[in-house]
């Protein structure tokens, strides 16, 4: 069973950025990963995805602000100009393996608090 921790969330100001990263304890380059949001009283929501070959897909809501890399083992959004409908808490999704897609799969993270403030 992979595990993945998110971390990097925290308290920023609007219009300020943060980067999360989504730590593996083993290599999942070979597998697409994807970032989520759930915010207080709301549906968990996609906000980006990049698969093993590093093509990025973002939500509307987040493109042009928010930026997915990744190496070996970790991945990162890059979170610019944040805005205070960014508030949630983020999780990583370890996609299904060895295709060039990312699918949703059933390895999460913890998650880790973002909060914006007007």
């Amino acid at each position: 069973q992979v595990q993945l921790v998110e971390s990097g969330g925290g308290l920023v100001q609007a219009g300020g950025s943060l980067r999360l990263s989504c730590a593996a304890d083993r290599r999942i380059d070979y597998i697409g990963v994807g970032w989520y949001r759930q915010a207080p009283g709301k549906e968990r929501e996609f906000v980006a995805s990049i698969t093993r070959t590093r093509r990025t897909d973002y939500a509307e809501s987040v493109r042009d602000r928010f930026t997915n890399s990744r190496d070996n083992k970790m991945v990162y959004l890059q979170m610019n100009s944040l805005k205070a409908e960014d508030t949630a808490v983020y999780y990583c999704n370890l996609g299904r393996a060895n295709i060039d897609q990312y699918i949703q799969g059933d390895h999460w993270g913890q998650g880790t608090q973002v909060t914006v403030s007007s």
